[in-house]
């Protein structure tokens, strides 16, 4: 292979581990930091300052070291390195867990930088890469333009090729931790091939490190994990408790997304609420609703034992839930669920509509998609009711945090003639907007028809509801700065309590 060929191949071999990794580094983080835009912000922000740093870096390698042996041996540096981080990260991690446990900000944030710190590093050595490869492959100074542009071209074909690789094939198919070996493994191939058959064995162990089995991503103080995996949407994991009881987490987990208990289709928890709350409006149990956000399945289970003859529309944009719900949470029992793997509100603006009752609960908290806050949104939830129909709005927040309820039902009053609260949790309220003239009576007269379990759930519920909070901002589709909200509260939260 002729050196220009050479670096060719090793500038786009770097590009593509470099921005696979950047993926991979979002998706190691998100069962312990979260997915959201502060965590995506950092980690791009990271990887771009490391790059920066890199490119300079490299300019004055090259110059110094202007030999492709040099450049390879730093490259195969990068790729060990880039092996490790999945390993060596897991002391951060444990540290991040405990901080959120215990609302320790300062923990939280530096076990975060720490693990950010650690993926900086190979990523900025990676990153001299390209001004170093272009120091060997210049000839002359007539034909630097046009071998820097090839160059950087190629890189950035690698990392658009690198960044689909990670998103939509390695971390479906085999996981966060082995899609940063199988980058470090491509990396040390290439290298390797530089430096001569002695540096072999570098991109062996990186081969054999891909059969270290991975074992549990997160570690778990009560209860046993019986499933966990990395879906093309999030880290997915289902906790089993010694009497049986299942939970579904997502990503950072401090929030249960389904909850299942053998031998009950009440939970004690707020998706007890979504089987009564409706009946503020309506006089009948529903014909049909939708679940925007049906996870696992517990509200759709749960329907199908009490109101056995309601059409339910599940809609999960995730279909690996889907699986899971089938498998671990019993969903498959509602012979009346039909699940649709869609993004809810283009799912909900193509729906033919009619439904008595809409239920938001697509919320991942701590953290809400801003289309599904806003005045249009409701807009349209509206316009697929039947007449008479209400929106149940499942609101998360940090406890004795009202900033979010208040937004949602200034947002919902907007479109709503009533809009009603129950501060069903602690850290949930449910917000029933309607049409209608709903009330707690309503609710009252139609739990007589309820099985007694059922009706004591409404009773309690029904001495929990009262108007909407005031205050707040509304929402729109061209503004809606939800995440912005939700990270100031949790901050605010976290800084109280330290």
């Amino acid at each position: 292979m002729s050196q220009n060929r050479y670096l060719y191949a090793l500038v786009f071999v770097v590009g593509i581990s470099t921005l696979g990794a950047e993926i991979a580094a979002a998706r190691l983080m998100a069962p312990f930091f979260g997915a959201s835009t502060i965590v995506w912000a950092n980690t791009i922000g990271v990887v771009l300052v490391a790059l920066s740093i890199g490119y300079w870096l490299g300019g004055r390698l090259g110059d110094r070291y202007p030999s492709r042996h040099s450049l390879c041996l730093a490259m195969m540096g990068a790729a060990l390195m880039l092996a490790l981080v999945p390993l060596v990260a897991q002391p951060f991690f444990d540290i991040s867990v405990s901080a959120l446990d215990e609302i320790e900000a300062g923990a939280f944030v530096g076990s975060l930088f720490a693990v950010l710190a650690l993926i900086a590093i190979p990523v900025g050595l990676a990153g001299t890469c390209a001004p170093w490869a272009i120091r060997l492959a210049v000839p002359d100074v007539e034909h630097s333009g046009r071998v820097a542009g090839r160059l950087y071209a190629i890189s950035t074909v690698g990392s658009l090729l690198g960044t689909m690789l990670a998103a939509l094939v390695l971390i479906p198919l085999v996981g966060t931790q082995r899609t940063f070996l199988a980058f470090a493994l491509l990396l040390a191939i290439v290298a390797a091939a530089g430096l001569g058959w002695r540096a072999a064995a570098a991109p062996v162990a990186v081969a054999a490190a891909m059969a270290i089995p991975v074992g549990t991503v997160k570690a778990t103080d009560e209860g046993t994990v019986i499933f966990e995996t990395d879906s093309e949407h999030q880290y997915i994991r289902v906790i089993e408790q010694p009497d049986g009881d299942r939970a579904l987490e997502l990503n950072e987990g401090q929030a249960t997304h389904s909850l299942y208990r053998p031998g009950s289709f009440l939970t004690g928890d707020v998706w007890d609420g979504y089987l009564v709350a409706p009946f503020t409006a309506l006089d009948r149990p529903p014909e049909r609703i939708a679940v925007l956000g049906n996870a696992a399945g517990t509200t759709a289970r749960a329907y199908g034992h009490y109101f056995p003859e309601t059409q339910v529309d599940g809609v999960e944009i995730d279909p690996e839930l889907e699986r899971v719900g089938l498998e671990y949470f019993d969903m498959g029992s509602n012979q009346n669920l039909s699940v649709h793997n869609e993004d809810a509100r283009p799912w909900l603006r193509r729906s033919e509509g009619g439904f008595d009752v809409i239920m938001v609960d697509a919320y991942r908290q701590p953290y809400i998609p801003f289309y599904l806050a806003t005045r249009e949104f409701f807009e349209l939830a509206r316009d697929r009711l039947a007449p008479g129909g209400a929106v149940v709005v499942n609101a998360g927040h940090p406890e004795g945090n009202d900033d979010l309820e208040k937004v949602l039902s200034a947002t919902m009053a907007e479109v709503f003639e009533t809009v009603l609260r129950d501060p069903i949790e602690s850290t949930n309220t449910l917000l029933i907007g309607t049409d209608s003239p709903a009330s707690t009576a309503n609710l009252s007269r139609a739990a007589r028809e309820f099985p007694a379990e059922l009706r004591a759930v409404a009773e309690v519920e029904a001495a929990r509801i009262a108007p909407r909070l005031r205050g707040g901002a509304v929402y729109t589709d061209d503004k809606a700065p939800v995440e912005w909200l939700i990270d100031r509260s949790i901050l605010g939260y976290a800084g109280d309590a330290d």
